[in-house]
């Protein structure tokens, strides 16, 4: 039987130190919190935590279940899946990226099927890669702009989801409330992917992983650095750390930690080596990748100015980058904000790995359609 997930939206005070649960804790050595000198506020941070749990199970003739016997998945969260899975999908990346490189036009497993793109919220990468892939491979992508659907507004999800299946064989949805995305997969009869939530971005860390495994030559056992805020790009990161072993570094400021259930869940899991310091100097030594990303994403702009005050010390700069070591590379999912979070000679510089990482999303996502197609 199917699970379903259930997501809770709060605004809270940052906290001086992370805080995993009120009835377990963690020790703080075990989260490798070192002291950090920061910038002095009088206001304190109201950031949105997010938090999903498991809270029913699907009935027999549900959606879900009857995608599942029609061999079709969702791909909502890394965590659904095993490490065997996400290494099959990351094999079939490599070989159909190798296919569409080498100009072969004739595998075309989307043939006479639709993908309708949800986009709640704008993206050049996340449409122009879904669409273009799915072209590719054959198939006919539509694009769904914010004022087209107004999702939750102008009409519930659950009826978007079941018009949507009638004239779709898969769904992709880039959304800013999680919930979103679990109501529109528990309603659709067809696959629906996960393009990105406030809380995750499991497509963006599977191109990651493509192209560590590229350039690295392997992802288990690397140490992945990311310096910034702890926001839906380390959430997925840490899923990933808990289904396949890596270390997994997040240097952030206080009170900008990322989800203390998701955390502690990856950690509870025991798969991987995970720290959440406030010291990026020391997080970097020994890096095989320093990843960063905006430190105000889409809807939180209105703190931007107030978060360059607090993210002091946590530019990914030339310095930064020969701490990590001469074989670190960088990494960004961009938009890449240059001279805030990541300085321009470090994006540029030879060791920059970003454009790779932007291509790699298209061949990750066709990898991870012809999975959730049963293809």
């Amino acid at each position: 039987m199917a699970a379903a997930y259930s997501c809770h939206l709060s605004s809270v005070s940052s906290p001086d130190s992370i805080s995993l649960s009120s009835s377990s804790s963690i020790s703080r050595a075990a989260l490798n919190l070192r002291g950090f000198s920061t910038v002095s506020l009088a206001a304190p941070a109201i950031r949105r935590r997010i938090s999903c749990q498991t809270v029913s199970s699907a009935p027999p003739s549900s959606p879900a279940n009857l995608k599942a016997q029609a061999g079709l998945k969702d791909f909502l969260n890394i965590r659904d899946f095993d490490k065997d899975t996400i290494l099959k999908i990351l094999d079939r990346a490599k070989e159909v990226k190798a296919l569409i490189k080498s100009g072969e036009r004739t595998y075309l497993p989307f043939k006479g099927k639709t993908m309708a793109m949800i986009f709640a919220k704008p993206s050049m990468r996340t449409r122009v890669s879904f669409e273009t892939g799915f072209h590719l491979l054959g198939g006919h992508a539509l694009y769904l702009g914010p004022d087209d659907i107004q999702m939750g507004k102008r009409e519930e999800t659950r009826d978007v989801a079941r018009v949507l299946s009638g004239y779709n064989d898969i769904i992709m949805a880039r959304v800013f409330a999680h919930q979103d995305i679990l109501d529109l997969a528990k309603y659709a009869s067809v696959p629906v992917i996960n393009g990105l939530t406030d809380f995750n971005h499991p497509c963006q860390i599977m191109a990651d992983a493509l192209t560590i495994i590229e350039h690295v030559g392997q992802l288990e056992g690397t140490k992945v650095v990311y310096v910034g805020d702890g926001n839906n790009i380390v959430h997925s990161w840490l899923m990933l750390a808990s289904v396949i072993p890596f270390h997994f570094v997040c240097a952030c400021p206080r009170g900008f930690e990322p989800d203390a259930r998701t955390a502690k869940n990856a950690i509870k899991a025991g798969v991987s080596k995970i720290e959440i310091t406030i010291d990026p100097k020391e997080a970097v030594k020994g890096a095989d990748v320093v990843y960063s990303d905006v430190w105000a994403s889409m809807g939180q702009k209105e703190e931007a100015e107030y978060r360059r005050k607090v993210f002091q010390g946590f530019q990914v700069d030339e310095e930064l980058m020969k701490l990590a070591g001469p074989k670190a590379y960088f990494m960004h999912c961009l938009p890449a904000e240059r001279g805030v979070e990541v300085t321009d000679g470090v994006i540029e510089a030879p060791n920059s790995i970003v454009f790779p990482q932007a291509e790699n999303r298209m061949h990750a996502q066709n990898a991870i359609m012809l999975h959730a197609l049963g293809l």
